[in-house]
């Protein structure tokens, strides 16, 4: 195993950003940027045994300056969606930003993914990226230490580990939102790709796409994949919740009780990879890129089409702090936030 720290271009503030270059025994390559802790690149081997770029991402700096997408992000404090852009925490509302229409979208401006973070070399595998966030930042209560770990093993599994540490009662609940192609940069598509989730039900939203607070079971519908199925096979069924978010955009209610273990599994005929998702959280978001619009400045120029990648964003439910039957996101002064999501590959052939 070798990790290595090159330059990765300076922001229009001034700040040098380092790459951190993580590649094991097998081969497999993990690409990382102190600049908002993302995920740049990830190579894996195919059936054939060659390295394809499964993540999207861009050529330059300034393409992650912009990332309306948020390719290969840390989201937080909150992912996802908080409605009415409004938290009570106690007897205190806080009120945080309406960037999407009235409600809240990954926390708000700066986002986490738009900031220099500390970057250390912690093992011979992993590397911690590190963040202060003050009291107040994107409206949410509380000074709070954030870490976010990266290991690589030879298994050929990319283990995300998220800490966090507030001096208030505050909100935690933190992601990472890397757009997946098993079959490369050279592919417009990700609707062949098949895809299983183990999740009996969804929560299901209204027209804002906040969650109604209903647990509806996925049985005779197309948001069930307990067994495989193409992406691409029934999103465009006249379907209420398809409909209301334009593809798949939608929290899974994993079968998982608790514990770090297998959530999902998606695979590509042509390309012969497969990825699995592992988690120690309740939920996942199952995201199709219904919003990508041609979006430039990809690597070796590629610009990215609408439902050309996949994300599969692990999560506490979404609006969690406005349903009871959630789990909270509400994290106690000087408690510890923590939570582990693995993304591991493998190839058929």
């Amino acid at each position: 195993m070798r990790i290595e720290v090159r330059d990765f271009g300076v922001t229009t503030n001034g700040e040098q950003v380092k790459q951190y270059v993580l590649v094991n025994r097998k081969g497999m390559k993990a690409v990382l940027l102190n600049y908002g802790a993302v995920i740049t690149e990830l190579h894996v081997p195919d059936g054939e045994g060659k390295l394809r770029d499964v993540v999207w991402g861009y050529e330059s700096i300034e393409g992650y300056e912009k990332n309306n997408p948020g390719f290969g992000s840390v989201i937080g404090r909150n992912a996802n969606r908080i409605g009415n852009a409004q938290v009570v925490i106690g007897e205190e509302t806080f009120e945080l930003q309406k960037n999407d229409g009235e409600n809240n979208l990954h926390s708000g401006t700066p986002g986490y993914n738009k900031r220099l973070w500390r970057g250390i070399i912690a093992d011979d595998n992993k590397v911690e990226f590190t963040l202060m966030s003050p009291d107040g930042d994107q409206g949410f209560p509380g000074n709070a230490e954030v870490k976010v770990s990266y290991t690589l093993s030879d298994e050929n599994e990319l283990r995300i580990s998220y800490e966090a540490k507030a001096d208030q009662d505050t909100i935690f609940n933190m992601t990472n939102h890397s757009y997946f192609n098993l079959e490369g940069q050279e592919s417009d598509s990700v609707l062949n790709h098949e895809v299983w989730i183990d999740a009996d039900a969804f929560t299901p939203t209204d027209q804002e796409l906040i969650p109604t607070g209903e647990i509806c079971l996925v049985e005779g519908t197309p948001m069930d994949f307990r067994t495989f199925h193409s992406l691409g096979e029934r999103i465009d069924m006249e379907y209420e919740s398809l409909k209301l978010a334009g593809g798949y955009d939608h929290n899974y209610v994993l079968n998982h009780k608790e514990g770090y273990s297998l959530c999902c599994k998606l695979k590509s005929e042509k390309s012969q990879i497969w990825m699995e998702v592992y988690t120690d959280l309740p939920g996942m978001q199952l995201y199709s890129g219904n919003f990508l619009d041609k979006e430039a400045g990809g690597k070796d120029g590629k610009v990215h089409e609408k439902r050309s990648a996949v994300c599969f964003e692990t999560q506490y439910f979404p609006d969690a702090v406005h349903h009871e039957n959630f789990q909270s996101t509400i994290l106690k002064a000087g408690e510890t936030y923590k939570t582990v999501t693995g993304y591991k590959f493998g190839n058929s052939k």
